[in-house]
């Protein structure tokens, strides 16, 4: 008999076979379908080209080591984050280390960066990529985001690319994102929202899970979920914009209709718990 806590080790492992995949090129594509296409611009075919459509510059793109960037993201965090020198940054399901490497760069050699992702290859990676780019204020470290390996009040801003809809359990990855933060400290995500109920024969595809499309919650439920978890201030913003290129990660599937990309940003007042 199956229960909650058998299920949501199925998805985790079928999630962490999947991007396993990704870091060692041997097959499966992120939230995009960029380590599928044939047009070629880098390390990682058309990936800088999907940088630049989600709000990256040519140098977030050109100034970090090759093979930083796979494509993975529905959106480009830092672009709310309002990172500054000496901020110490947690970024969720950190990947090869692309977001944190800019991160990095935002917080100066005062500054620290910690990534978080679960799958040992994307660790390797990540940690090849910080000796190449001599980031001595970034680690990585292996686990999972609803349970990080980071002490409590460490953190001033959290920052995550298209993850947390991969999580099973949503409510843990906002109370351990609650625990870990600062009083003051924040969120400022990119990440799928649902725009309605998302039919349950999409919700059991796990390659669809995989793909950052049948995971994801509404609104009101990543509200309720942050506000349970403690934050105040919270905008949850839907782009609209992004229907075009949700039709090209699963064509003809209609998932458009169903899901978009959206900026997360939440607070963890200084008068609480």
């Amino acid at each position: 008999m199956k229960t909650i806590e058998t299920e949501n080790d199925a998805v985790r492992s079928a999630v962490r076979e999947h991007y396993g995949k990704v870091a060692t090129r041997a097959g499966g594509c992120g939230c995009v379908p960029t380590c599928c296409s044939t047009e070629s611009t880098g390390d990682f075919p058309a990936a800088a080209i999907v940088a630049k459509s989600l709000g990256y510059s040519a140098n977030d793109t050109t100034t970090v080591p090759d093979g930083v960037n796979l494509g993975l993201g529905c959106g480009n965090p830092l672009a709310i984050a309002s990172l500054l020198p000496g901020q110490t940054v947690l970024d969720l399901g950190s990947g090869a280390g692309f977001d944190a490497f800019l991160a990095a760069r935002a917080v100066g050699g005062e500054g620290r960066v910690i990534g978080v992702d679960m799958t040992p290859e994307m660790i390797s990676k990540a940690r090849t990529n910080a000796a190449r780019g001599k980031y001595s204020n970034v680690e990585f470290r292996l686990g999972e985001i609803e349970n990080p390996p980071v002490a409590d009040n460490t953190v001033d801003v959290i920052i995550s690319n298209c993850v947390i809809n991969l999580s099973p359990d949503k409510s843990a990855v906002f109370r351990e994102a609650f625990r870990v933060l600062k009083p003051g400290g924040r969120i400022a995500v990119s990440d799928i929202v649902a725009l309605q109920p998302i039919p349950e024969t999409m919700r059991h595809d796990l390659a669809a899970y995989s793909g950052c499309v049948s995971g994801a919650v509404t609104v009101q439920e990543l509200r309720s979920m942050l506000e349970a978890a403690g934050f105040r201030a919270i905008e949850i913003t839907p782009k609209p914009e992004s229907r075009a290129f949700i039709q090209d990660w699963f064509p003809g599937r209609g998932f458009e209709d169903y899901i978009a990309c959206a900026t997360i940003q939440a607070v963890k007042s200084v008068a609480t718990r």
